[in-house]
């Protein structure tokens, strides 16, 4: 049986009357024999062990073939792999890929991913994939925003994935910018082609140059445990992004208990794009996993100018329903040397549940988001999107209550729900407080309109803004998004669409401050400001 798999080398699988084992050919094919009577005992159990294809798990030997191997044998066969008790897997620079289809329990083994020479920066180690195929979907020649059905006949639910690579979008602002991405977006449909209303279609597509069905996974599929430790690697500080990880590329998928630490750190390195990186895909559970964030490199930006490199030891792209719950990261969520933990583009209905944080961040939006029971540390809630962004039962220690993104047109087109919480201004550094952050100067075109949040709901909040500089007059709800709009005679190219109403049910300040619209009183005249 031969599998393949985008960004990974074909593996022959054989039954010869010989060894069990794994070898690599020249032009890298993976050969995998299991002897019939292997074969027969592994069945027998009922999983597969990596040991029985050779692993020396001694942490010095390069364990990823035979890895491998184990994985092939047990997705021809259907069969979940455990780990060896305590072994330690040394994982080298060659590039080899894992793929994964069956349920996997790295239990109590520890992973060393050495990344000091490496062959191909962007081979993840594990690939979770279906065996299910995306498929073109004829006949569709346009969409609606929030439209309800599609006219497809499909074999299961299905997600589709949409493009207009005629109309740009996120054009980015500032020292990496760029020439926006073309029109995309992804959303869930049944078999009948009804969508869910809960990820609706976020754009309207008047063409459509490319639209794709990847059918849905029904069945769940479990990976837990593991003891990851990746060795950093050494390169020269640009925008290299490293993808040794874990990449998430199957609906349905729940990772429980992984550990994932870092070594080896120096004072330059490239950057990382995401250990657990979910991709083209929906319903992504990661419980009970410790994370670590990545040490903070800079470069020269698209601006010509030095510029801090995100890096980031989780990201999210394309994905629907993906839920972080009782994760945590080893590192101080508040020291500023490392870079926020989460980057994100794409997704929809994304949640943070009792999680402790450096950040929650999506770049190139979010379709509704849900931070609860959380604390979240020195890069707090980064967001452009739409929908309803709901903060509750947590505690924000960025700069604001709520960035939305400035690079991105600091926009949102829904609401802001935040309730039973406590924002820390910065930390506790000496600031002048806001809640909502972000800048817009109304002079860039970002390839849409740009909104605030219509309606903000504020309701049982503290700011701890105890520790404040002198002549301090009090939080403002807004930052000052424009300080040069100071009356009718600033004229935006590209105009803002500014909220209407902010409601405040008992917020509280420490210092006794009351709080206040925003230093920039003209630019939000209009705000329906209720207290109850």
């Amino acid at each position: 049986m031969a599998q393949t798999e985008s960004g990974t080398a074909q593996v022959v699988i054989t039954s010869l009357n010989q060894k069990t084992g794994v070898r690599t050919t020249e032009t890298g094919e993976l050969q995998v024999n299991v002897s019939p009577k292997d074969a027969q005992t592994i069945k027998k159990r009922g999983w597969v062990r990596y040991s029985d294809f050779g692993t020396r798990a001694d942490g010095k030997t390069d364990d990823m073939a035979a890895i491998a191997g184990a994985h092939a044998f047990a997705n021809q066969q259907g069969l979940p792999v455990k780990a060896d008790k305590g072994a330690t897997y040394y994982i080298g620079g060659k590039e080899r890929t894992a793929v994964v289809r069956t349920d996997t329990d790295f239990g109590t083994a520890a992973f060393i991913i050495d990344d000091t020479d490496v062959q191909n920066r962007n081979a993840s180690v594990f690939l979770v994939s279906s065996s299910l195929q995306p498929f073109p979907v004829q006949g569709i020649t346009s969409l609606k925003r929030n439209q309800e059905k599609i006219d497809a006949v499909l074999p299961g639910p299905c997600l589709i994935t949409v493009t207009n690579a005629n109309v740009k979008r996120y054009i980015r602002f500032g020292l990496n910018q760029n020439n926006g991405a073309a029109q995309t977006d992804i959303f869930m449909v049944d078999k009948t082609g009804r969508v869910d209303m809960n990820a609706p279609i976020i754009w309207d597509f008047d063409q459509i140059t490319a639209i794709s069905a990847l059918p849905i996974d029904e069945k769940p599929l479990t990976i837990t445990g593991g003891r990851f430790t990746t060795i950093a690697n050494q390169a020269e500080s640009k925008y290299t992004y490293y993808n040794r990880n874990i990449a998430v590329k199957r609906s349905n998928v729940v990772v429980d208990g992984l550990e994932h630490r870092i070594t080896g750190e120096g004072d330059h390195g490239a950057p990382y794009g995401g250990f657990l990186n979910i991709s083209d895909c929906a319903y992504v559970t990661v419980r009970n996993t410790i994370l670590t964030g990545h040490k903070t490199y800079s470069t020269i930006g698209a601006a010509g100018k030095p510029v801090s490199m995100g890096s980031y030891d989780i990201s999210a792209n394309r994905a629907l329903n993906v839920s972080f719950i009782n994760c945590r990261q080893t590192n101080d969520i508040n020291d500023r040397t490392y870079w926020g933990i989460l980057g994100s583009n794409y997704c929809k209905n994304m949640l943070y549940d009792g999680c402790v944080f450096s950040r929650f961040d999506a770049h190139m939006g979010v379709a509704n988001a849900t931070i609860r029971n959380s604390t979240l540390g020195h890069m707090g809630i980064n967001a452009i999107g739409s929908g309803t962004l709901t903060v509750e039962n947590s505690t924000i220690r960025g700069n604001t209550l709520v960035n939305l993104r400035s690079d991105y047109g600091s926009t949102w087109q829904g609401e802001f729900v935040i309730r039973n919480c406590v924002f820390v201004p910065a930390g506790g550094r000496p600031t002048t407080a806001s809640l909502i952050g972000g800048s817009y100067s109304g002079q860039h075109d970002f390839g849409y309109i740009a909104y605030m949040p219509e309606r903000i709901l504020i309701e049982n909040l503290r700011i701890d803004d105890t520790n404040h500089p002198e002549n301090y007059q009090g939080p403002a709800i807004f930052a000052n998004f424009n300080p040069q709009m100071i009356d009718d005679s600033y004229k935006e190219q590209f105009p803002y669409v500014i909220t209407k109403e902010v409601i405040l049910k008992n917020v509280t300040t420490t210092s006794g401050k009351p709080l206040r619209i925003s230093d920039n009183a003209y630019m939000f005249r209009h705000v329906k400001v209720r207290s109850e």
